[in-house]
This record gives C-alpha cells, sequence and structure tokens, in this order.
C-alpha cells in the first residue's frame, strides 16, 4: 500500500483552500452534532444514532485536515493570516458545541443505567416472597438455588 504525499502549501490559495475545507468539514460536523443532540434531549434515541457513519467520516476528514494545518501552519500564517485566525474561532466555537454534544450523551446513559439499575433492582425485589419469618428469595424450580430470573430489555424503545 503506497502512502499519499501530505499537501504542502506553497502559494494563497492552496492555503485558502485547506482553511475552507477545514472549516466546511467543522462546520457540517457540528451541524450533525446538534441535530444529534437534539434529538436525544427528545428521547428519540434511533434517530440521534443514525447519522452515526457520516459523523464518523466527518470527524475523520476534519483530523485529517487539522493534521494537514498543522504541518504547514508557518505557510498558512504566511500566506493567509486572516484564514487562520477564522480557524482559531471557528475551533473555538466547535469545542464548545462538542462539548455539549457529549454533555447530553452523558446525561442519556447516566438516565439508562439508573433506568436499568432500578430496573434489576425491582425484578430481583419480586423474586423474594414475602410473609412471616426469614425473608429467604424462592428456591430455583432446578433445585440448583436461588431463582432468579433472566433480566431483558426491548430494544425497540
Amino acid at each position: 500500500m503506497q502512502r499519499a504525499e501530505p499537501l504542502r502549501v506553497g502559494d494563497r490559495v492552496t492555503a485558502e483552500a485547506l482553511v475552507g475545507g477545514v472549516l466546511a468539514n467543522m462546520a457540517a460536523l457540528e451541524a450533525i452534532l446538534a441535530e444529534e443532540a437534539a434529538h436525544v434531549r427528545a428521547g428519540r434515541l434511533r434517530e440521534g444514532l443514525a447519522a452515526a457513519e457520516p459523523k464518523a467520516a466527518l470527524a475523520a476528514a476534519y483530523m485529517q485536515g487539522l493534521e494537514v494545518a498543522k504541518a504547514n501552519a508557518v505557510a498558512l500564517k504566511r500566506f493567509n493570516p486572516d484564514g487562520v485566525e477564522t480557524l482559531r474561532a471557528a475551533h473555538r466555537r466547535f469545542t464548545a458545541a462538542v462539548e455539549a454534544n457529549q454533555s447530553v450523551l452523558d446525561s442519556a446513559r447516566s438516565v439508562s443505567e439508573g433506568l436499568i439499575k432500578s430496573l434489576a433492582d425491582e425484578i430481583g425485589r419480586a423474586q423474594v416472597p414475602s410473609g412471616y419469618g426469614k425473608q429467604a428469595p424462592a428456591p430455583s424450580p432446578y433445585g440448583r438455588g436461588v431463582r432468579s430470573g433472566p433480566l431483558v430489555l426491548s430494544r425497540n424503545l
């Protein structure tokens, strides 16, 4: 497998094209992240996770563009200083958007973990018969100690 030659910025046109490409990838990725967060906030997890492949492709293109920009930092500053400042400001906004998206996803994860834990506790509590005397789990119908039912989850939520 042959590796492609890395892009070298040698003039203003190439510098502007590189900055424009990184900005375009960043804007598209930011839009997907905002859409994903909106779906997750509304409880539409399936729709929120539907854009995983385009998000991964845009994230890879964005990271590759950043690597090329870092490798050509001196030339970019020389040929397109305004573009570098625009890129820095856009990157700060993008970082805030990524943090907001991660916050929404972390909240959804903690809520779902809490639901599963409470469901498991409820199922475990239902297995203990109530009555007089010492509380003990119901015996297994198979004769091997304590009965424990399976925890079944629906993926169609």
